[in-house]
C-alpha cells in the first residue's frame, strides 16, 4: 500500500500525486492518441461520443456531484450549444468563434436557470430545471425561422483556420484536445477556493454561509460553468451527428445524462468518464445480447429503458458511490488485505443538526 507524506501545501494540491499517477495517466493518453490506428472506424466513432459525453458529464458532475444542485433538464443546455453552433456556422462563422459563442450563450442561459436555485433546492429545483428543459425543447421546435423546427438543421464539418476537419480521425483528435483541456480546467477549478466553496455548499449550506461563502454567487457560477461545458459538448455533438432536431434534446436525454453521473460515481471526476463509457457501451451490449434472447423480449420496444432503469436501481441500492466507488473498494481491498473491513467506506452524515431541524 502506498503512503504519501505531504510536507507542504503545494504537494497537497498537485494534480499528479505520485509517480504511479503519471505512469497510468500517461499510458492512457498514449492509448487515446494511438486509437485511430488501433480501432476500426465504427469503434473510433463510439470513442468520440464517449469524449463528447465526458465533457457534458464533467459539467453535470460539477453541478450535481460537487455543488449538490441536481438538474433534470440538462439536455436543454446541450441543445442550446448545438443549435448556436449550427446557426453560427451557417452564417459563415468559422469553428472556433462559433464554439466560443455556443459556450458563452449556454453559460448565459445557465445563469438565468440558476437564479431559481437561489430560492429552491432538492426536488423543487429538479422540477424547475425539468420545466426549463420542456421550454427549450418547445422553443427549438417552434422557432422555425432560426432552428428549422421539427425538420431539424444540418451542420457541416468543422473549419479550423481554413482547413476542413472532415475525417473521423481529425474530428476525434479535436474532441480529445477539448476533452483534455476541459478536464484540466475542472481539476484546477476544484482545487481552487471556488471549487472548495462548491463542495462546502454541497455538504452544508448553513456551514458554508457561516464561513462567509456567498451562496447566491457560487450557485449561479456553478450553473454557468456546468451549462458552458454542456454547450461545448453540444456543439461537438452537433458536428459529429451533422444533423440535429429538437427531439434529440428531450427530457429522456436529460435522464440519460443524470444516469451517467450517478452510475459513474457522484463526486468524482473519474465518474464522469466512467459514466460516459457506460452510456455509450451499454446500448452496444444490449444489441449483442438481443440475438440470444427470445423474440418476445428482444423485439420489445422498451427493452433498453428497462435495462437502464434496472441498472440505476441496482447502483442506488447496492453501490451508491457508482463505478468509481466500486473500483476504490476493490483497489483498497487488495492494498490492505487481510485487514479490509466492510464499514471502511460507509458514508457519513454530511448534514448538520440545524439542517435536520429545518
Amino acid at each position: 500500500m502506498r503512503f504519501i507524506f505531504k510536507t507542504n501545501h503545494d504537494q497537497d494540491i498537485d494534480l499528479v500525486k505520485h509517480s504511479g499517477h503519471a505512469f497510468w495517466y500517461g499510458l492512457l493518453m498514449l492509448l487515446l492518441v494511438l486509437s485511430p490506428w488501433l480501432l476500426q472506424e465504427y469503434w473510433l466513432a463510439q470513442l468520440t461520443f464517449v469524449l463528447i459525453y465526458s465533457i457534458v458529464g464533467l459539467g453535470l458532475m460539477l453541478l450535481a456531484g460537487f455543488t449538490g444542485l441536481f438538474s433534470i433538464g440538462h439536455a436543454a443546455f446541450l441543445g442550446v450549444g448545438a443549435y448556436t453552433q449550427a446557426v453560427c456556422t451557417q452564417a459563415g462563422m468559422s469553428f472556433v468563434p462559433a464554439l466560443v459563442c455556443a459556450t458563452g450563450l449556454s453559460a448565459a442561459v445557465g445563469v438565468v436557470v440558476g437564479l431559481p436555485a437561489l430560492r429552491v433546492k432538492g426536488i423543487y429545483l429538479g422540477i424547475a430545471t425539468l420545466s426549463f428543459g420542456f421550454i427549450v425543447e418547445e422553443v427549438l421546435a417552434r422557432w422555425e425561422s432560426v432552428t428549422g423546427g421539427n425538420a431539424g438543421i444540418h451542420l457541416k464539418a468543422p473549419d479550423l483556420w481554413g482547413q476542413s476537419v472532415s475525417s473521423a480521425e481529425g474530428f476525434y483528435f479535436l474532441c480529445l484536445l477539448l476533452t483534455v483541456l476541459s478536464t484540466l480546467g475542472v481539476l484546477n477549478l476544484l482545487r481552487s477556493p471556488t471549487g472548495r466553496a462548491f463542495v462546502a455548499i454541497r455538504d452544508s449550506e448553513i456551514s458554508a454561509q457561516s464561513m462567509g461563502i456567498h451562496l447566491a454567487h457560487y450557485k449561479t457560477l456553478s450553473f454557468a460553468i456546468s451549462a458552458a461545458l454542456a454547450g461545448l459538448g453540444g456543439a461537438l455533438y452537433g458536428h459529429k451527428m451533422q444533423f440535429i432536431s429538437p427531439d434529440q434534446f428531450s427530457v429522456l436525454q436529460s435522464i440519460d445524462l443524470l444516469l451517467m453521473i450517478v452510475v459513474g460515481g457522484l463526486g468524482s471526476v473519474h465518474g464522469a468518464f466512467l459514466g460516459a463509457l457506460f452510456l455509450i457501451v451499454l446500448p452496444q451490449l444490449i444489441s449483442l445480447v438481443k440475438d440470444s434472447l427470445p423474440d418476445a423480449i428482444a423485439l420489445a420496444p422498451g427493452l433498453q429503458s428497462l435495462v437502464y432503469g434496472s441498472v440505476l436501481i441496482a447502483f442506488v441500492l447496492f453501490e451508491p458511490m457508482g463505478m468509481y466507488g466500486r473500483w476504490l473498494k476493490v483497489r483498497t481491498y487488495f492494498q490492505v488485505f487481510p485487514f479490509y473491513r466492510q464499514g471502511m467506506f460507509k458514508r457519513q452524515k454530511s448534514f448538520q443538526k440545524s439542517d435536520r431541524l429545518r
